[in-house]
């Protein structure tokens, strides 16, 4: 237990006092007998050996205000391996296409729900080869006619289910579309003012925490066909900020999607070009790697390269997560301060 403010126990120093500025200072009224031998001789009652009772509860009930005043706190101590770390936008196509039919763990799914699926598992980890980003700055935008931005640069892992969660295929046409450019610009600007975020996230502690360096992986299965950037200009624009880029071609060649029609669930092949000219392009000029993923297995072995290729340099931080723990003593003090002036008000009441 730790106690945030340690000076209140110099008023436990006042309270032996109390009894002592009682006696003196409280004027009591007086009878005068002949004798008391007579009332000697009765003997002492129940209540006339616990008069002092009251008085005992009441200096207990001022320890625990004082306990309370003096703020315990509990905590549990955490060690947390950070130093420096690496910002990563992860950048999803969302657009129609996506919805092709991919295998994962051995249940066929839309490529989106795989690629965010293997996305988890660099993230957080699966428990096997990959171990996790938990001292990275993750953050994610999804796009397809545009680019939204579904979780901005955090270290709060804890979060990125939930976000992922949020991103589904795009259900209006009108929408329909693969913004590359857009999309890659957009997470340009979001790790240019990554140390901006990182000092909202942790104020007064910036020496604890170093981006040391600042990376895009890019997925996607189609070609920038909307958006007003070029994916060219935009890859220009993250070179000259020392962001890389990974770019991922998803899926290519022939595949299924369901379709959801009257007569029931059918599902019909569907093809989608993949402009891996201006993917490899774009990784050429930021630093990166372009690589093609057909199936879960690949996908997951191309992060894997990223995840070895992008190692963050750690060392212990020790801190201890703290939690209030006065409310019991200040209740308990004033329960105490409660059956005192019940008692001294029945039980032990003095006339006058």
């Amino acid at each position: 237990m730790h106690f945030e403010s340690p000076w209140a126990f110099l008023l436990l120093i006042l309270i032996p006092a109390l009894p002592l500025i009682r006696r003196f200072t409280l004027k009591r009224g007086a009878i005068r007998f002949s004798s008391t031998g007579n009332a000697a001789k009765a003997g002492s009652s129940f209540r006339r050996r616990l008069y002092q009772l009251p008085a005992v509860i009441r200096l207990l009930a001022l320890v625990c205000l004082v306990v309370a005043l003096a703020r315990p706190q509990t905590g549990r101590e955490q060690i947390v391996d950070v130093s420096k770390g690496i910002a990563i936008e992860m950048v999803i196509d969302r657009s129609g296409s996506m919805g092709a039919e991919m295998e994962f763990e051995g249940r066929q799914m839309t490529r989106l729900d795989v690629v965010k699926n293997v996305f988890k598992n660099f993230a957080l980890g699966d428990g096997k080869d990959l171990k996790g980003r938990s001292n990275d700055l993750i953050g994610m935008i999804a796009f397809a006619g545009y680019p939204d931005t579904i979780c901005p640069l955090t270290l709060a892992h804890g979060a990125l289910p939930p976000f992922l969660d949020t991103i589904k295929l795009v259900q209006v046409r009108s929408e329909d579309g693969t913004a590359i450019g857009d999309a890659l610009a957009l997470a340009a600007a979001r790790l240019e003012k990554a140390d901006e975020t990182l000092t909202r996230q942790r104020p007064g502690n910036k020496k604890i925490y170093e981006i040391k360096s600042k990376i895009i992986i890019l997925l996607s299965d189609g070609e920038n066909n909307a958006g007003k950037r070029d994916p060219l200009q935009a890859a220009d624009l993250a070179a000259k900020w020392g962001i890389k880029v990974y770019a991922i071609a998803v899926g290519g060649g022939e595949s299924v999607q369901s379709v959801q029609t009257p007569f029931g669930v059918f599902k019909v092949p569907v093809s989608q070009r993949v402009d891996t000219m201006a993917l490899k392009q774009i990784a050429e000029k930021t630093g990166g790697f372009f690589r093609e993923a057909t199936d879960a297995d690949s996908l997951s072995a191309i992060y894997k390269e990223i995840d070895q290729m992008e190692t963050s340099e750690i060392e212990s931080i020790k801190f201890v997560d703290y939690k209030e723990s006065f409310l019991p003593f200040a209740m308990l003090g004033l329960m105490l301060i409660g059956l005192e002036i019940l008692l001294s008000n029945t039980i032990f009441r003095k006339i006058p």
